[in-house]
Formats: C-alpha cells, structure tokens, sequence
C-alpha cells in the first residue's frame, strides 16, 4: 500500500500544480490513495467547496485541513456534506464535521486518515495526545492502516506525538509550517515520520505569500494585503509504503516536484 500524502496546497497555483503533476506522481510511484491538505486552497487563506471539488477532480482522495479551517464561510458546507473532507479531530464536542475519515477502494484494504492540530505556538484545542490515543483505538477496530495528519507549529510536539503512536499507526506527517524538512525516518516500531511536508504552491515567495509585504509588516508592524505569489512553484509532499498486513511502514521519501 502506497501513499502519497501533498503538502499543504496554497491558492490558484498549488491547484494547478496538482492537477498537473498527480498523474505522473500516482503512475511513478504507484500509488494507491492520495491525501493532501487543503486549508489554504482557496486564496491562501481557507477553502470552499469549489476549491475542494477542483481538488477532488484532480485525483486527490482525502483531504485534510488545519488552523485555517474557519477562513471562509462556505467550509460549513464541505463539513456538513463532504465525507472526503476531514478537519482536526481536537475540536472541542459539537464542532461540524469528522477528525477522521476512513477511504475504501475495491481490492484494497481500507485506510483511515486522522486529522489533528497542535496547540504549542497555536490556537488552544483539546489535548492532541489524548485525542489521538483514543482515535487510533477506535480507527484500530477497522484497519491498522492508519495515516495522521498533524498540523502543528512546533518540532518537539510533531515528534512527540508520532513517538507516542509509534508502532499504533502507520506514519505521521506533519503540516502548517510551510517548510520541507529533510528528517524523514521510520520508528522502531514501523511509524513512518516527517515533521513537515512542506507546501505546494509558489516558492519563490514567503511561505507562499508576496515577499514585499511580508517585509513591510516585520518592518513596520502596520497591516498589509498578503497576496498568494505566483513563482517556482513546485508540489510537495512525501510517499509512505506500508506493509498492508501488519500496517508498519517499509518506506518513506520525500517529494518536491516542478510545476510548468
């Protein structure tokens, strides 16, 4: 079992950067499913159901999301009706949508996908370890192919997390930085981990955004428009091989590919 798991999609040009380069990637590495993160597909800055169907269209099979959930008003609707749509499970009782998501494909095992999102550096949810401990029983009942997505600010709580559930889930990819680390590694008890997959979109920018009003703001401290910039765009990721039996990871390898 292969996947391919796409760094969080920034704006106009991470979707099209995934349009155009998941086919080669799934026929390359023989993949079997596709996740990716989408909070800031949709201008940078949240997602809306047309941005997330155009990203379903492309091949992606679930998508993940984080911090900038809430940025536009139409994701009620994604989490309402869109089972491929997963946000973070450490949501406090009673917020719309899933935390996990569970992917069935004919003639494959089926493979869960659980969204979580740290709280150092970040907005205060529910303890993300606890959380996850309790998910991954529960997710454990149906498959032990088990995929975390953990969108988190900081190392130390990225890595924490996967040594916890190392051996109970198959890999944690780590999201929101918008930086690629060069870390990638399998646990001793079979959990494939990188901290962060990094971005797919514009790189010749600040994590995504125009460069000169990023400088201004840290020059100033005044407010400035952050457009989605527009060069070197490139799709980022990472590709986890699992033994579909005993759901421990046998390979893991970073991805950062060219778009035209």
């Amino acid at each position: 079992m292969k996947l391919l798991f796409i760094a969080d999609i920034v704006g106009q040009p991470g979707r099209r950067a995934v349009k155009e380069l998941l086919p080669k990637l799934r026929q390359q590495h023989g993949v079997n499913i596709v996740g990716a993160n989408g909070e800031n597909a949709a201008g940078g800055s949240g997602i809306t159901v047309n941005t997330a169907q155009e990203i379903f269209a492309a091949g992606v099979d679930i998508m993940t999301s984080g911090d900038h959930l809430w940025d536009q008003k139409e994701v009620t609707e994604l989490l309402a009706n869109e089972p491929r749509f997963v946000r973070p499970l450490n949501y406090p009782r009673g917020t719309p949508g899933q935390g996990s998501a569970i992917w069935r494909s004919e003639g494959q095992r089926p493979v869960a996908i659980l969204n979580l999102q740290g709280r150092t550096f970040m907005p205060p949810l529910e303890n993300p370890f606890t959380c996850a401990q309790a998910a991954v029983e529960r997710l454990r009942e149906q498959t032990n192919l088990i995929f975390v997505d953990f969108h988190a600010e900081a190392t130390s709580e990225k890595v924490a997390l996967a040594r916890m559930l190392d051996g109970r889930v198959s890999a944690v990819i780590g999201t929101h930085t918008h930086v690629q680390t060069a870390d990638e590694q399998i646990f001793p008890g079979g959990t494939a981990y990188l901290t962060d997959g990094g971005f797919t979109g514009p790189h010749e920018s600040v994590i995504g955004r125009e460069i000169t009003p990023v400088i201004q703001r840290f020059l100033t401290n005044m407010p400035q428009k952050f457009e989605v910039a527009r060069g070197r765009i490139l799709l980022q990721g990472t590709v986890v091989e699992v033994d579909d039996v005993t759901g421990r990871a046998v390979r893991i390898a970073r991805i950062s590919e060219s778009a035209s």
